[in-house]
């Protein structure tokens, strides 16, 4: 309450201070303030806790992001390039697969379960498509079933569409180190009210 208050007086000032300059006359001043959050505190040391080894994860996890969102994207101007046979696709894929796998292999496996479930999960937040959607689209069905299996029995779905709503944590974290919600889902989460 005390920074509406704040936000409010400063508005109010700076629109006094035109209409004083202006031989009293106000003119109709619209004035862009930056976008604010306002979020409650941590209830209790644990979620604070909770908060801060989460942020820690996701910064850990964040150079793997970063290349697998370019990848993916780099890919899919490829693989939708008029005239592009199935066996170059194919080709260009495997390829692009073997750079990543060389690159990045040994350091995520070292990764933890909670710290592959949040790289799973922001992969599908930042390309908008889930990690089952695109095995079957840029490998096969084949490879997507096995990967499917796999995650289900680590606890993990392949298939689930990343949903902001249920990861309220986890956007506050993106968003403040500079990650903001694409625009696929901006809508969505407008519509239901909780931003």
């Amino acid at each position: 309450m005390k920074q509406l208050i704040i936000i409010a007086t400063l508005i109010f000032s700076v629109g006094n201070a035109h209409a004083q300059g202006l031989g009293g006359y106000m003119l109709d001043t619209v004035y862009m303030l930056p976008e604010a959050r306002v979020t409650e505190k941590f209830k209790n040391d644990t979620d604070r806790y909770h908060y801060n080894q989460t942020k820690y994860y996701v910064t850990t996890i964040l150079p793997y992001l970063d290349a697998a969102t370019k990848l993916f994207r780099e890919i899919d101007k490829k693989v939708n390039e008029p005239g592009i046979s199935k066996r170059e696709r194919k080709a260009y894929v495997n390829a692009r697969e073997d750079e990543m796998r060389r690159e990045f292999e040994d350091r995520v496996k070292q990764l933890n379960v909670t710290q592959g479930t949040l790289l799973v999960k922001l992969v599908t937040r930042q390309t908008e498509l889930n990690i089952y959607k695109m095995l079957q689209e840029f490998k096969n069905p084949l490879t997507a079933v096995k990967w499917q299996a796999w995650a289900r029995f680590n606890g993990l779905n392949l298939d689930k569409k990343y949903d902001p709503n249920e990861e309220n944590m986890l956007e506050l974290i993106m968003e403040d180190l500079g990650y903001p919600l694409p625009v696929g889902y901006r809508a969505a989460v407008y519509a239901n009210g909780a931003r």
